[in-house]
């Protein structure tokens, strides 16, 4: 489940205990009279915290939207449909877009959208060979983010590590992924993953995990574990 069906969850249920509430003061009119003070001081707390919830999901949700138009922004002239933006320079539109994603990662972090904010961050780096700055926004990512979103970034850890020659600590990671799959993250990928990591240094493991995902679950499970095998076709350990 993830951390947006929590949070509605979380306030379907907190709407129901004010609407309990309210049908409790109709009922104990009587107590109400001597202890009117206090009950309706709860009755307040309890629907200000309800509207607080709601206004602070809707504020991410908005942070998010405004970060992602950035990112699907043209760079040159202004496209020609409603809310349609675009940048002069690529160097405009990356400025504007760090700045979008980097104040929505600091401002709800630990939230579903502070955590994608995070991935984007982390992407970027990576892309510019900033293997440092990627690897300390995945794994902030990794803890503090809702689960499914939390697996997909430590994945992409694993995938920083391999590039730092920090084969342990990704050999860690997707062992981790393997005992714990989420939605996002099948035990299955996970296993690919790590074979195609041991193919190397340990290329026998690494065929005996694969063999049984060559007739997976999936086409692209069994594509992926197929293609992996025929790395291990020449090697001998």
């Amino acid at each position: 489940m993830d951390s947006k069906t929590r949070q509605k969850l979380k306030s379907d249920r907190f709407a129901q205990e004010v609407e309990h509430s309210f049908s409790w003061v109709g009922d104990h009119k009587d107590d109400i009279k001597r202890y009117g003070p206090i009950v309706l001081g709860v009755v307040i707390v309890a629907l200000g915290i309800y509207y607080y919830v709601h206004y602070q999901a809707n504020a991410r949700q908005e942070a998010y939207a405004h970060a992602y138009l950035i990112d699907t922004a043209n760079v040159g002239p202004v496209p020609d449909k409603p809310g349609g933006l675009a940048y002069p320079t690529q160097a405009a539109k990356d400025e504007a877009r760090a700045k979008a994603f980097s104040e929505l990662a600091t401002k709800y972090s630990g939230t579903q959208e502070g955590a994608i904010a995070q991935m984007y961050m982390a992407s970027d780096a990576a892309d510019k060979g900033n293997m440092a700055s990627a690897e300390k926004l995945y794994a902030s990512v990794v803890d503090s983010a809702p689960k499914a979103i939390a697996a997909q970034a430590r994945m992409s850890l694993a995938d920083v590590y391999i590039a730092e020659g920090k084969t342990a600590d990704a050999e860690k990671a997707l062992r981790y992924a393997i005992a714990n799959p989420t939605v996002t993250v099948s035990k299955d990928e996970a296993t690919i993953h790590l074979a195609q990591l041991m193919i190397k240094d340990h290329c026998d493991e690494a065929r005996k995990m694969l063999m049984p995902l060559r007739t997976g679950p999936s086409a692209t499970i069994s594509q992926a574990a197929v293609a992996a095998l025929g790395q291990t076709a020449t090697c001998s350990n």
